[in-house]
């Protein structure tokens, strides 16, 4: 039987990450480097001409006398974690299969549950913004999904599309040529209708896209967009988790509901974007696991702060 290359790429270890960010001098000289690669800027005017003062060690700009720390205007900001922690954060979020729940998270860093919470929902914020701007092109497989969120007397425990703890997105695979998995898309919608479908098309589908979907009505939208479709309707060749042309939208879905309902248990419906997102993030990047914590880091680092109220962090199961 052939190897999987993806089960295994070597990956970062423990003793790796203690070498290259065991401390907090080396988590601080990573983060310095990767927001000022050319040395330091000043924030507020771009002089160049600095000091450093007090035992803070905070940045004075000579020209402005603005005075910048490390931290501050980073998603590090105003957390009272030290670097270490955070680096420990980002190295359980990327090196893990199928995600980490945030009780483990907090028990592996032994840090409160909600500090955990605000810490995974920052770097979920930062892998939101990246994955944004990712656009499918070629061949894509498509499907539509409803994630089910807990039973509640307001629905009846009602299953399906219907119920109001439901979120309904598409789940998208751009394939090669061959038929190999390139990259994937985990996109919420409103409901499955026309307009969704046009809008998530407009925003994340090349017009050179290929669409291949069930025969779901919503799915002819991609067209107004400029990809062409082709709808293949389940029942007249069986069920679709059969079919060779949706091989890999099935593979990928059962991956993120046993990411989702397996590991996390449950997820409040507001938050469920976020934690696509952060499978997506993952999946795009499956062949670079041991640079997976660097680059989630650089971003991380000249991304802009995520303070709690934006957040809107309440209690997420899991």
């Amino acid at each position: 039987m052939a190897r999987n290359a993806i089960q295994m790429q070597k990956g970062l270890s423990l003793t790796e990450l203690n070498d290259q960010f065991g401390t907090e001098e080396k988590c601080k000289a990573a983060v310095f480097k990767w927001r000022w690669p050319d040395g330091f800027v000043c924030p507020a005017c771009g002089s160049r001409d600095h000091g450093i003062v007090g035992a803070r060690r905070l940045y004075l700009c000579h020209d402005c006398e603005t005075q910048t720390s490390l931290k501050s205007g980073t998603i590090f900001a105003r957390t009272l974690l030290p670097l270490t922690k955070w680096f420990q954060g980002m190295y359980l979020l990327t090196q893990s299969k199928n995600s980490i729940s945030g009780l483990e998270l907090a028990r592996q860093l032994g840090v409160r549950p909600d500090t955990a919470a605000l810490m995974r929902h920052k770097l979920m914020s930062v892998m939101v913004e990246r994955e944004g701007r990712r656009k499918l092109a070629g061949g894509v497989e498509m499907d539509d999904v409803v994630l089910g969120g807990e039973k509640s007397e307001a629905d009846g425990g009602k299953r399906g599309r219907g119920g109001p703890n439901k979120t309904p997105f598409v789940v998208a695979v751009e394939t090669s040529d061959d038929g190999r998995p390139l990259h994937l898309l985990l996109h919420v919608v409103k409901t499955h209708d026309g307009d969704e479908i046009e809008k998530m098309a407009r925003a994340h589908l090349e017009p050179s896209a290929r669409v291949v979907s069930d025969g779901l009505g919503c799915f002819r939208a991609v067209t107004r967009a400029g990809c062409t479709h082709e709808p293949v309707v389940a029942a007249r060749h069986g069920h679709s988790e059969k079919l060779p042309c949706f091989r890999w939208v099935n593979t990928v879905l059962g991956n993120v509901k046993t990411a989702i309902t397996g590991t996390l248990k449950s997820v409040a419906r507001r938050y469920v974007f976020r934690y696509l997102a952060e499978f997506q993030y993952r999946f795009n990047r499956r062949f670079k696991l041991p640079e997976l914590l660097n680059r989630l880091a650089s971003v991380a680092t000249r991304a802009a702060p995520r303070p709690y109220k934006t957040l809107k962090i309440l209690h997420v199961a899991g």
